[in-house]
């Protein structure tokens, strides 16, 4: 399977659950279902859920560094969640998107983080 998207906009966040492969053939479903709902709505704030992404590559990583910096603009913020158990914890954790987004364990944390 390569990627499922689910989100949710919940008092001012947007909430992305991502499912499968994270890689860069997914790029173009990623763009349409996530990038553009932050572009056309001016979301400040999103958490991503990526308990069940199997796999990620550098692309998806670098897209989501753009969630951040268009968030970022708005004066919002970018969270991870479910992310300790996730077998691409270990990939994530190499590369910078850990200076910039917010670990969190679960969604329900997110409304303490974001104060509304």
């Amino acid at each position: 399977m390569l990627l499922e998207i689910s989100s949710e906009f919940r008092k001012g966040i947007l909430f992305v659950r991502l499912k499968g492969k994270f890689l860069s053939e997914a790029m173009e479903l990623f763009k349409k279902e996530v990038i553009a709902k932050i572009e056309t709505c001016g979301l400040r704030s999103v958490v991503f859920n990526i308990d069940e992404v199997t796999e990620i590559d550098l692309k998806a990583i670098h897209n989501m560094l753009y969630v951040y910096e268009m968030c970022n603009k708005n004066a919002g913020k970018v969270l991870l969640c479910e992310l300790y158990e996730s077998p691409v914890f270990d990939r994530m954790r190499k590369n910078r998107i850990f200076n910039y987004v917010h670990l969190i364990k679960n969604e329900l944390e997110a409304f303490e983080v974001i104060k509304l």
